[in-house]
């Protein structure tokens, strides 16, 4: 697979967004662990303002999602919000669905489901499965891996039997060191400020069956690498796009983890760049 140029980001200006508003696209924008749909604030006022039609679901106990986490006990649950949100489309109508970090395997199972309804998945950043391994996969070799500095995140057992998922909290160290570090100091204390107790749900994925080819291999893929990130750091994205193929590379110079916070305008025009190709 050929990596595409770097992506020059940009910004969407007022010949851009005329254009766009002519061919307005429906993006779903998936937030990662511990986050909401809050997260996108700044991307989504740019794709709207371009014409384009923007959802921002709160997955299960997530943002203003009023459930605990101890209410969402599988994976299934959690991405329940999305798949809601899917199966309310009109028959003919198809998404960009993008996914951030974790939220890469919350639009790999709704790709599964709902294969009809999606023009293109992207991985922003984000965990990236494939269509051999146990869902868990990408995430255990993340662990296994060891290129993250956990630092301060907290992961706690929520029942003593071990039947709920194990729990997990970024503290403000890794926070602030790892996830926010190109952010403004707004954004960082935004983001520690609106944080959730969420779960990354390994010993749950792992009892799933793969993705299958059929659907969810069928689905078109664009994965956005983060030039800066140091949570899930380029070497680790780029081991995923070896591990499992897709349409097409994008790069973000300067954007760390949250590039949805640290460089909103290359990330809103190259979603608009990827819906416009794609959908």
């Amino acid at each position: 697979m050929q990596l595409q140029p770097q992506h020059t980001g940009r910004p969407l200006h007022a010949a851009h967004m005329a254009g766009e508003a002519a061919s307005s696209k429906h993006i779903v924008l998936v937030h990662g662990a511990c986050h909401g749909g809050w997260s996108w604030y700044k991307v989504a006022t740019r794709l709207e303002s371009a014409g384009h039609r923007v959802s921002m679901p709160d997955l299960a106990a997530s943002g203003v999602d009023p459930r605990p986490l101890r209410e969402v006990p599988t994976f299934r649950d959690y991405t329940q919000p999305l798949l809601d949100l899917l199966e309310s489309l009109p028959s003919e109508e198809k998404v960009v669905l993008v996914g951030h970090s974790l939220g890469g395997v919350n639009i790999a199972l709704a790709a599964e489901l709902f294969p009809e309804k999606v023009a293109a998945a992207v991985f922003l950043s984000a965990f990236m499965p494939d269509d051999r391994s146990p869902r868990s996969y990408v995430l255990e070799k993340f662990v296994e891996g060891k290129t993250l500095d956990w630092m301060d995140t907290e992961f706690k057992p929520q029942d003593p039997e071990g039947k709920l998922p194990i729990s997990m909290l970024f503290g403000p160290l890794v926070t602030r060191a790892n996830f926010y570090q190109l952010c403004s100091p707004e954004d960082l204390t935004l983001g520690m400020s609106l944080m959730r107790v969420g779960s990354m749900f390994v010993d749950d994925l792992r009892l799933q069956q793969p993705y299958t080819e059929a659907r969810h291999g069928s689905v078109r893929k664009v994965f956005v690498v983060c030039k800066d990130d140091r949570a899930i750091v380029e070497g680790f994205q780029r081991w995923m796009i070896e591990n499992y193929s897709v349409d097409e590379v994008k790069e973000i110079d300067g954007a760390d983890h949250m590039s949805m916070l640290s460089t909103p305008a290359e990330l809103a025009t190259c979603l608009a760049d990827i819906a416009e190709k794609y959908a």
